[in-house]
């Protein structure tokens, strides 16, 4: 069985022609080994040799050198607005800080659809709509191989605000959010 080993992006194809498309959820793109068929009937392992989030538009090279399309799965997603940028900002700050996979938008989160999160999202006056569509959360913790850092980045993070570590905080939200909701916390017992 191929085996698709590299991840190309859709410019480093140059014209060669894809042999198949793999239509994925979240969690297939997400660098797990797995067992797919195409649609056209190719079915291939993807064991990447670097684990790596797939997005839609990525070319996987398989080891025989063919090319196959990754296409993003409609999900189950609701959609998060709300009535400003401000408030909108804070729904984020508030699915972040509870670890919920996020996509930001333009003018509206996604996140997977859960009944728990819809109740919260509500109770936050935020309007709340049921779509299906491809969900491409946001990076940072969430993307593959990085789960384990998080904890490292809070920890330095909480001793000094050292200048090396800001790029790393544009990523890891959770811990950012984290530290600020624990000095926010602070500021209000005194």
């Amino acid at each position: 069985m191929p085996r698709a080993t590299r991840v190309l992006e859709p410019a480093r194809r140059h014209g060669r022609p894809i042999a198949d498309s793999v239509i994925l959820d979240f969690t297939q793109r997400s660098g797990e080994k797995v067992t797919v068929t195409g649609v056209k009937g190719l079915v291939l392992d993807i064991g990447l040799e670097r684990p790596a989030r797939l997005r839609a538009d990525d070319v996987l090279e398989l080891d025989d050198g063919s090319l196959v399309e990754v296409v993003a799965a409609p999900e189950p997603l609701i959609e998060v607005r709300a009535s400003d940028l401000p408030a909108l900002a804070r729904l984020a700050w508030h699915l972040g800080d509870r670890h919920v996979a996020i996509e930001v938008l333009p003018n509206r989160l996604r996140a997977r659809r859960d009944d728990a999160v819809e109740a919260l999202l509500k109770a936050l006056g935020a309007k709340v709509t049921r779509i299906e569509g491809p969900f491409e959360p946001e990076g940072g913790a969430y993307a593959s191989g990085h789960a384990h850092a998080h904890g490292h980045h809070d920890h330095h993070h909480g001793h000094a605000h050292d200048h090396g570590h800001r790029h790393d905080h544009a990523h890891d939200h959770d811990d950012h959010h984290g530290h600020s909701h624990g000095h926010g916390a602070h500021h209000h017992d005194h």
